[in-house]
């Protein structure tokens, strides 16, 4: 059963009919289906129905490669240190919040990974967010951004934060900003742990 965005209530549903039937069933979805994705949706409708219905179906969580890994990679080492991630869709979260939350990581100075960052309906959400994160960010610090990682259509960007929005940037792409140490090197993003500091390198 294949479904769109918006849908992903109705497909949950009918996985955990089909598996209260007695069948076996699979919920696929991309990355990791822990983030940002269908294994919560699940568990929520097995909850809501729980009352109802005696014996629940086991669930298995397999995990698969989070956006924010694979883009990391593709970029060099930006998520060394300690990050956030932020979605900046509004369909299910209010946009205050999201606001909120983008100030809270920028000013504690997380490296910062931006998930939906801009759809159709979305234009200004991703411009509002690198506004907010330029109070606490020079317009120098490096920002990558990958559409498509590890997809056929991929492609990987590095900018800095002034400048990040001259890039295409839509709902498959994933931008992760850096935090104040994040530097560039041939081409890759670099977020130091802290090694320098402690050891001679």
């Amino acid at each position: 059963m294949s479904s769109g965005m918006r849908q992903e209530v109705d497909r949950c549903a009918k996985a955990v009919e089909l598996a209260r039937d007695g069948k076996t069933v699979a919920v696929i979805c991309s990355g990791d289906p822990g983030i940002y994705a269908m294994a919560g949706l699940v568990f929520e409708v097995l909850s809501r129905q729980q009352s109802a219905v005696s014996g629940q179906p086991d669930v298995e969580i397999i995990p698969g490669i989070p956006a924010l890994s694979a883009c990391a990679a593709r970029l060099g080492a930006p998520l060394m240190h300690d990050f956030a991630a932020v979605s900046l869709s509004d369909l299910l979260t209010p946009w205050g919040l999201i606001e909120k939350r983008l100030e809270a990581a920028a000013s504690a100075d997380f490296v910062i990974v931006i998930y939906n960052p801009k759809s159709k309906g979305r234009q200004d959400h991703i411009k509002k967010a690198r506004d907010i994160i330029l109070n606490h960010r020079s317009p120098d610090t490096p920002v990558g951004i990958v559409k498509g990682a590890t997809r056929e259509n991929e492609t990987v960007a590095i900018t800095d934060l002034q400048n990040m929005l001259d890039n295409e940037i839509d709902m498959q792409s994933t931008v992760i900003i850096g935090n104040s140490n994040t530097f560039t090197w041939e081409g890759r993003m670099v977020t130091p742990r802290g090694y320098s500091k402690k050891y001679k390198i």
